[in-house]
């Protein structure tokens, strides 16, 4: 049990909030210009204003995957979550990921917001409908309806406005 306590996903709140406890099965890596996202870290809005790059490890070349991108700590909690992307991916095709929900750059007004990348797999070729709306979105609510079960890797980072980060500046 001690490793629970030590897992950054449980240590962030991913897991409880977002997700229940799950195994990672598959790599994920997720960076903005060449800057690695890792659990916990902080980034400023300035350099997450593009789509990241997403790889993901494996060896079935026949897998698909659905990876999301949320803010479970919304400015408003009535919206929670917020959904920031959503892409399908063929195994096959990593650098082609078909977007379900376009890339929308976090911009936190307030406070420290986590944002986590979910990345789910699919059991099976079908179509991963865009939700209708960005906010008040439930990642285990989709994920359910979309058969995708347990996520299969996640990783999330810290942001908050641009001035907050390092202190005060005069």
């Amino acid at each position: 049990m001690m490793w629970r306590e030590r897992d950054p996903l449980v240590v962030g709140r991913v897991t409880g909030d977002v997700v229940d406890i799950f195994n990672k099965s598959i790599n994920l890596t997720v960076s903005y210009n060449d800057k690695e996202v890792n659990n916990g870290c902080g980034l400023k809005p300035s350099q997450i204003v593009n789509q990241p790059r997403v790889d993901i490890g494996g060896n079935d070349l026949r897998a698909l995957h659905t990876l999301v991108m949320v803010d479970p700590v919304a400015s408003d909690p009535n919206l929670r979550e917020y959904l920031h992307c959503g892409v399908l991916f063929d195994h096959c095709k990593l650098s082609v990921g078909q977007e379900i929900v376009c890339y929308e750059s976090p911009r936190p007004s307030m406070g420290i917001h986590r944002f986590v990348f979910m990345l789910f797999r699919q059991y099976g070729r079908q179509i991963v409908y865009a939700p209708g709306w960005r906010q008040n979105f439930n990642t285990r609510d989709f994920a359910e309806l979309y058969n995708l079960g347990s996520p299969v890797a996640a990783v999330y980072f810290n942001g908050e406005r641009e001035s907050e980060f390092g202190g005060r500046r005069g």
